[in-house]
């Protein structure tokens, strides 16, 4: 049966494993953002959806239906058996919960699929997201923080994964916060950040606290909500310091430089001239060399750190440094500050 539901039964449905989201828009729209979890099974390729937008312009509404019943027929059958593949209850979307859902959800139901159809497409749930982005109660905030390299990416995975409430920014980001940060990803855009964010401060209502990473308002081209970042800037911060030596190695294992030469050697450039000149010159030429364990560490001795401590001032009473040797030292400390309780 067809049943229409609203962003937030959409949101509890999937939270506890009910649905599986199909977004039917075209490969593009998917890619730009999309509800965290979605599959994307499109009515019409990228191709196909700009013929229909074109007939759309030139000829009407009418004949633009008649293009794109007549594309869709054709690939009805395997729409279907995609669908009936997935075995379980489907909730389909699109942009504002228009023809492309409406189209899908009616042919799903005719077939005998079990689905839903959300009310008003993604930008409906987007919206959504953003009033809870603006009025929700956010727990305490413990803020993981340090010199670039210290490992606070990699602790937070490891405490997520035994169970920690644990919001990773960069993570929802895709980019990892540097000049460097893009290398070897693909960012996510404004919209796809705020969706997760909000599921993640949804997901964690109860907890008592949640532990993230001290970021600036910006990661990459995304920007933190200004009542998260300033609930973030208040919050207790537990600074970690991890020799140098192992921040090189953390640094080497997460950006793989030898896959990426050109884009490093690019990224460099940007940030060359913020470098006293006999020390950017030295770089520069490690780099030609491909010696990048020296190229990190001068990096980080010579741009990194002294910005970091520019940038970290932070009142006494919430500072709580933490001297560790390693990533797994780090780990296990934090874990005793805030042991779980089962």
């Amino acid at each position: 049966m067809l049943t229409n539901i609203t962003p937030q039964e959409l949101f509890q449905s999937k939270e506890q494993g009910k649905t599986i989201v199909v977004d039917v828009r075209a490969p593009k729209e998917f890619e730009e953002a999309t509800i965290p979890g979605a599959i994307n099974i499109p009515l019409f390729t990228d191709d196909e959806r700009a013929q229909v937008g074109t007939i759309y312009k030139q000829q009407g509404q009418e004949a633009a239906k008649d293009l794109g019943l007549e594309i869709f027929s054709k690939k009805l059958p395997a729409f279907i058996q995609e669908f009936k593949q997935l075995k379980v209850p489907v909730t389909v979307f699109c942009w504002r919960g228009g023809m492309r859902s409406k189209t899908a959800a009616t042919v799903l139901d005719l077939m005998g699929v079990p689905v839903n159809r959300l009310t008003g497409g993604i930008k409906a749930y987007r919206q959504w997201m953003q009033e809870q982005l603006d009025t929700l109660s956010i727990p305490s905030l413990y803020v993981l923080n340090g010199h670039t390299g210290n490992g606070k990416t990699l602790v937070l995975h490891q405490l997520k994964e035994e169970g920690y409430p644990v919001i990773d920014l960069e993570g929802m980001a895709n980019h990892r916060g540097s000049i460097f940060g893009h290398i070897g990803l693909k960012p996510n855009n404004q919209r796809m950040f705020d969706l997760l964010l909000g599921e993640a401060l949804l997901r964690y209502q109860n907890e008592p606290f949640i532990l993230i990473e001290g970021e600036s308002n910006r990661i990459g081209k995304v920007i933190i909500p200004e009542r998260f970042y300033q609930l973030k800037e208040k919050s207790p911060q537990l600074f970690i310091h991890l020799p140098i030596e192992e921040r090189v190695k953390n640094i080497l294992a997460d950006y793989s430089p030898h896959d990426y030469h050109d884009e490093f050697v690019e990224s460099f450039k940007r940030i060359k001239r913020r470098i006293h000149t006999p020390v950017a010159n030295a770089t520069d030429k490690l780099l030609e060399q491909k010696d990048y364990p020296l190229v990190v560490e001068n990096l980080l001795t010579h741009y990194y750190d002294p910005r970091y401590t520019h940038s970290s001032a932070c009142s006494e009473d919430l500072s709580t440094l933490i001297e560790v040797t390693s990533v797994e030292d780090a780990r296990e400390k934090i874990k005793q500050l805030f042991p779980l309780k089962h």
